[in-house]
């Protein structure tokens, strides 16, 4: 039996999830999306085990069994497909690790390593964007073309930045509100040359089918992989034209459109932005629900010339209204273990899947929504079979969906239900963007999710508008849980602590205000006047998100990072109670997560005399380090040469080099008759195997500025690692006054008189 067999995928799935948690912190792990969907080169479904954003990254992590890769034990077939997956996702621009489940279980901390450096120490994490329905590609009329209100207000705003000689801004839209259009718009009334740039080849073509429909004086072209064509638009991608800037002068463009502006802080985005002049730049993000590094795409584009949020894509009109219904189930989650990313599925397959909960979901249907058209997303392949067997046993046209099935099979079933004979649609992971069916009336949220990505997902699937729906209605099948392993639902992701059956969620705020006025009154609005609610029932709803609470705040791991003490001291210090966490997140009955406000972070710093160290002042604690290091043995100022010697742009050097270079320095010395160490060192001794000197050199040297945070070891890979901020922000007169510093400090050593009395 396999490793994999013996360990379920999602045991697999949470235990990586516990490593990853561990690595950046449980907050951090909320970034991960588990299973998400996406398509190989032959058009069909995949899911990749893991899915996350870091900077213009997106990035792929599968976890295999010890045969995944191995022809010997799988089949050809078996073989080849693992193999297309592979080459599809990395086909997309994506980047993909791959983890063995049996070396999370004997290496867990070779594995939290490596992540550190697939993923950087501090990688900025951010949100997945694409949980509002893609709208579908369609041709424009050029004669009938009017700007949308939204779209007017965001052109007049770019027209105004510019008439008070601004030179670069922000444009926040939702998905499907049409920030392209207005972007393309906004180019055509400068009329000059214009350049967009994006990361991948559907944003691309997707751009340059826009600005083909709406600016037919001028011709298109593509700046991609092998067709390099140069006219007055380019659409290019930012890979391409950053390694070919010397094929543009840096006045080529007049016009400069960054699509996914979030990416502008990676490099090669910055590498175009510091090259080009235009007379114009314009940056065109989503609205996410949380993004870590929104300062610095405001220290970037300076100026949001609009925003347009999910919100307010509803008040507008350009999706469709939302409504909500609350079902309470007689289930209790409260002891289901969790993580920061999703629930222990055996555990919740145990408390939800029983005949009681699953004869609620029909009879909900039955009594509330009778012929509308329903999808009821549920926990698994297994649960969306019994949900949709069970309609059908209730006369009910139903069935179900999943990635898993025959493509041919899917979408017979996708199809029923777009013509509109099937009544029910039962899926478990039916989230792709190649999905959509405006005509979708009602939501069942049958899954309990701790994920806010994947409940917004399970949302957008029905937010289209179209002819004859007035509004989406959403049911909530509520469960008992505690304040830390609470599902999502409608009224915690929106904060709103009043529900009343059947209110608007999402709508005008006219419409918002006459729902409110009838309910005052113990009346039902008229667009829910025959469904079986009472207008006089009200419910406090508790959003407390533990998530969102530790997004705000300091954990424990940074904590030791902030200040100027060792990671001991911390923990010694929470554990006696001289620090008290402002957040505890009970995990489990013996794993627990521990965060501080800012405020407090601050107030302990004060109160011990710590040195608060953030990215401004980082490097300079690092040359203040080097300046002032002690010097028992000669060993600091070794290991910073070794290091300025050796290390790559990223701050990485091999333990063997520096090992190495200790060998040839004292040797050195030790040839040239000159005093080598101290008695009691090994390097004095002489004789010594590579072992011991990398022994030596992380036990001394290296220790001291391991636990300041201004160094790591990955040990299994053999590297250490300057902090990434520090080696990024030293400058070649800095590292030469380093240099400086380490011979000052070695020659001040060797004068010393133990030295000079054995002359």
């Amino acid at each position: 039996m396999s490793v994999y067999k013996s360990l379920s995928g999602s045991s697999a799935e949470n235990l990586f999830i516990d490593l990853f948690s561990e690595t950046f912190g449980a907050e951090k792990a909320g970034f991960l999306y588990s299973q998400y969907p996406f398509t190989d080169i032959y058009q069909n479904q995949r899911f990749a085990d893991f899915v996350l954003e870091s900077g213009a990254r997106r990035i792929v992590i599968e976890i295999d069994d010890e045969a995944t890769h191995n022809r010997a034990v799988i089949s050809k077939n078996k073989f080849y497909d693992h193999l297309l997956k592979q080459n599809s996702i990395v086909h997309l621009g994506w980047d993909i690790y791959r983890f063995a489940v049996r070396q999370m279980q004997i290496q867990p901390e070779s594995v939290k390593d490596e992540l550190r450096v697939f993923l950087g120490n501090y990688p900025q994490f951010r949100e997945l964007e694409d949980h509002l329905p893609t709208q579908k590609a369609r041709l424009i009329d050029v004669r009938s073309i009017t700007p949308k209100d939204h779209q007017k207000a965001a052109l007049a705003a770019l027209k105004e930045m510019r008439g008070n000689h601004e030179s670069i801004a922000l444009l926040y839209h939702a998905t499907g509100t049409g920030k392209t259009f207005t972007a393309v718009m906004d180019a055509k009334s400068l009329g000059g040359n214009t350049l967009f740039i994006a990361h991948t080849h559907e944003l691309i073509e997707q751009a340059e089918k826009t600005f083909k429909s709406l600016w037919l004086e001028v011709s298109v072209g593509r700046f991609t992989g092998e067709v390099k064509e140069k006219e007055h638009v380019i659409c290019g991608s930012v890979q391409s034209v950053a390694l070919n800037l010397e094929q543009f002068r840096d006045d080529e463009f007049d016009y400069l459109i960054i699509d996914e502006a979030h990416h502008a802080s990676a490099e090669t985005y910055q590498k175009v932005l510091a090259y080009f002049k235009p007379k114009f730049t314009l940056g065109l993000t989503a609205t996410p629900e949380r993004m870590d590094d929104a300062n610095i795409i405001l220290e970037i584009f300076k100026n949001t010339a609009h925003k347009l949020d999910i919100k307010t894509a509803v008040e507008i009109g350009e999706l469709a209204p939302v409504r909500c219904i609350r079902i309470h189930t007689n289930i209790d989650l409260t002891k289901v273990k969790f993580n920061a990313v999703q629930y222990n599925i055996r555990e919740l397959e145990s408390k939800i899947y029983v005949p009681e909960r699953n004869n609620l979901i029909v009879k909900t249907w039955l009594d509330y929504v009778k012929d509308k058209r329903t999808v009821v997303f549920c926990a698994s392949v297994k649960h969306a079979q019994e949900i949709a067997e069970l309609f059908i046993r209730a006369g009910v046209e139903s069935a179900y969906v999943s990635g898993q099935m025959k493509s041919s099979q899917r979408e017979e079933h996708l199809a029923s239900f777009a013509a509109g004979k099937t009544k029910v649609l039962c899926a478990c992971d039916l989230l792709n963007e190649g999905w959509d069916c405006p005509q979708t009336e009602v939501l069942f949220m049958a899954r309990p999710t701790m994920s806010k990505l994947l409940y917004m997902q399970q949302l957008g699937r029905g937010m289209r508008k179209a002819e004859g729906k007035d509004y989406l209605m959403v049911f909530d099948f509520v469960d008992n849980a505690s304040q830390y392993n609470m599902p999502q639902s409608l009224h915690r992701i929106f904060k709103l602590r009043d529900y009343r059956p059947g209110a608007s969620v999402l709508d005008t705020k006219k419409n918002k205000k006459t729902d409110e006025e009838l309910y005052r009154k113990g009346e039902k609005p008229a667009a829910i006047i025959d469904w079986p609610v009472s207008a006089t029932d009200y419910e406090a709803v508790d959003i407390f998100d533990w998530q969102e609470e530790a997004a705000g705040m300091v954990s424990q791991m940074e904590f030791v990072r902030r200040v100027d003490v060792q990671a001991e001291t911390i923990e010694r210090y929470v554990r006696e109670g001289k620090l008290i966490p402002d957040l505890i997140v009970p995990m489990s009955e013996h794993r627990t997560f521990k965060y501080f406000k800012e405020e407090s972070l601050e107030k302990y710093a004060q109160e011990f005399g710590w040195t608060l160290i953030d990215e401004s002042n980082r490097k300079d604690i690092f040359m203040d380090m080097v300046r002032k290091m002690d010097m028992s043995y000669s060993y600091k100022p070794v290991l910073i040469k070794a290091i300025l010697k050796y290390a790559d742009k990223k701050g990485k050097v091999n333990l063997e080099d520096i090992a190495d270079y200790f060998r040839s320095f004292y040797e050195g010395r030790r040839r040239g008759g000159l005093p080598v160490e101290k008695k009691n060192s090994i390097f004095f001794k002489g004789n010594y195997t590579d072992s011991e000197a990398e022994r030596n050199i992380l036990a001394n040297p290296f220790k001291r500025f391991e636990d300041m945070q201004m160094m790591r070891h990955t040990k299994k890979l053999g590297l250490i690692q300057v902090d990434e901020v520090v080696w990024k922000r030293l400058g070649e007169d800095e590292k030469i006054e380093i240099e400086k510093i380490c011979d000052e400090k070695l020659d001040e050593y060797y004068s010393r008189k133990i030295f000079n009395d054995k002359r």
